[in-house]
């Protein structure tokens, strides 16, 4: 495994934590998740409900696990279901001052909370989500509705996240991401984007070539970048023509960031998750990374899974703790993937994890009991 010289390198330019008023902003669509539990969505008569969304989870995490100081802008109608939010978020610790607040009809015509039925999947039965979330508060956000230069400059911002998810949702949405980008890099502030591709959301957009288009202008402005070469692929119109015969083999996503790192001169850091679900229940996890040339990794290993989903996102926080915290690369992977096993073991989208737990982890501390 590769590795910098001095584990301390810093591959970003990060603003000082004393200048700035959030650690890091997440931009995207925050959702209801209704969960079954162990059963199934079409038979269930009961469902625990969470906050969850693809960009907003990796703020939620910086918060509740890492102890960093974090804000959402989002949108939500003003109607219960929207309070439900707003309340699930505030007991994330997550900041709620750059909501948008939609005055809705009261039956979700104009504006809706998007909803998310998620099955965690057990056994040889795949986890299984299905989404409920056109006309949501969310999809119609548009790039004029923020003040993105008093956020970033005026509050100060230290690492925008933002998602393939949020991107994808409506053209204005795409608009948004590009319009909160360019303003975060006016002001030095780190920005990661993952891919997160799906094909449910691109396939309906009414630009045909879309998902290319914009997620190719994203990656040309951002510094981290998050997804597989599937999500390459699908997103940027990268080719790759490689079959894993092992879905945790790195080598494929290593050969494709060496093809094309030149394309992208602005991203400092590749990242991606390697999962091989042997089943619902059991994964291979790992996770690599490409920063200045040099290549880490935390090789995959079997981790038992309660609830999948979030899992990526809990990477990228870790990732970004890391990162933000001065602690290189390597162990900016490490923290990533251990954060992301550790969010697998609890159901909901989020971690209910502790620094001290995640520590634990990369320190190669087991299972036992804690008494």
């Amino acid at each position: 495994m590769a590795a910098f010289a001095d584990e301390m390198t810093d591959p970003l330019a990060l603003r000082s934590a004393e200048d700035c008023r959030w650690d890091c902003v997440a931009l995207g669509e925050v959702m209801l998740r209704l969960d079954p539990r162990e059963g199934r969505i079409r038979t269930a008569r009961s469902f625990q409900v969470w906050e969850g969304g693809g960009e907003y989870n990796v703020a939620r995490g910086l918060r509740k696990t890492f102890g960093l100081r974090t804000s959402v802008v989002t949108a939500l109608p003003r109607s219960e279901t929207g309070a439900l939010v707003d309340d699930l978020i505030l007991q994330g610790g997550v900041d709620t001052s750059h909501i948008l607040w939609r005055e809705a009809d009261g039956i979700g015509r104009n504006t809706r909370v998007g909803l998310n039925f998620t099955e965690r999947g057990f056994g040889v039965r795949g986890a299984l989500g299905a989404s409920d979330r056109a006309n949501s508060a969310a999809s119609q956000m548009r790039p004029d509705e923020v003040d993105w230069d008093g956020l970033f400059g005026g509050e100060g911002v230290r690492w925008l996240h933002t998602g393939g998810i949020f991107a994808a949702l409506s053209e204005s949405t795409a608009e948004t991401a590009l319009a909160a980008i360019r303003a975060a890099k006016r002001h030095g502030v780190v920005v990661s984007y993952d891919l997160n591709y799906r094909a449910s959301l691109w396939s309906s957009h009414p630009d045909p070539d879309a998902a290319r288009r914009v997620n190719r202008e994203i990656a040309g402005l951002v510094d981290v970048l998050i997804g597989d070469e599937y999500a390459w692929a699908s997103c940027l119109g990268v080719e790759t023509a490689e079959v894993r015969a092992d879905p945790c083999d790195s080598g494929p996503f290593d050969r494709l960031v060496g093809r094309i790192a030149g394309d992208f001169p602005n991203v400092k850091v590749f990242a991606a998750t390697l999962r091989d679900p042997l089943s619902a229940s059991v994964n291979r996890w790992g996770a690599v990374l490409w920063s200045g040339g040099q290549r880490y990794e935390t090789p995959a290993r079997e981790i038992a899974v309660l609830d999948r989903v979030g899992g990526g996102d809990g990477f990228v926080s870790g990732m970004a703790w890391a990162l933000l915290n001065g602690r290189g690369p390597q162990m900016a992977v490490d923290y990533g993937t251990a954060h992301g096993a550790l969010s697998m073991t609890t159901p909901g989208d989020n971690a209910m994890t502790s620094l001290a737990e995640v520590e634990a982890l990369v320190g190669g501390r087991g299972a036992a009991a804690v008494r």
